[in-house]
């Protein structure tokens, strides 16, 4: 296989994985239908404030409870799952949110991972093409007659 052809096999794996990124990151999207759905949709991206990382649909303590209701109760008034996520933050802080925001330090969580990847497959590509090369390096026939004499020399 040629460097081209490798190239391009590459670009074409690197396309299909950029792709079903895509298209999993944007799934799901058309909306949940009931207002009940859209609550418990709500409600799994905001913490429990008296458990350790879990959801309020999950959890079972009376503050949970509480913050379930008031989603509910919101999402029935006609609110936007931002406009109840921004008044759960206003009222209990960013920690509220299980997912943490795409902006400020909050965006180092979504930007390192990327990057660590990059880095990693730059590293690789590099690590790769030095094996390449290496394996591409046979001994010529000068190489071959130094080895001999040295050889005789050595046993002699």
């Amino acid at each position: 296989m040629n460097v081209r052809a490798r190239r391009a096999a590459w670009l074409v794996l690197a396309l299909v994985i950029a792709g079903a990124l895509v298209i999993a990151s944007t799934g799901g999207r058309d909306g949940p239908v009931s207002a009940q759905a859209r609550a418990e949709r709500i409600g799994d991206g905001v913490r429990c404030p008296t458990c350790r990382g879990q959801a309020v649909t999950d959890s079972a303590a009376p503050a949970a409870a509480a913050i379930r209701a008031e989603i509910e109760r919101r999402v029935q008034a006609g609110q936007s799952g931002a406009e109840v996520e921004a008044y759960l933050v206003g009222r209990y802080g960013e920690d509220i949110l299980l997912t943490p925001p795409s902006r400020g330090v909050g965006g180092m969580v979504w930007v390192l991972p990327v990057v660590g990847t990059g880095i990693a497959a730059g590293a690789l590509s590099v690590a790769l093409r030095r094996s390449s090369r290496r394996s591409l390096a046979s001994a010529t026939d000068a190489d071959r007659a130094l080895v001999e004499r040295a050889a005789r020399t050595d046993g002699a």
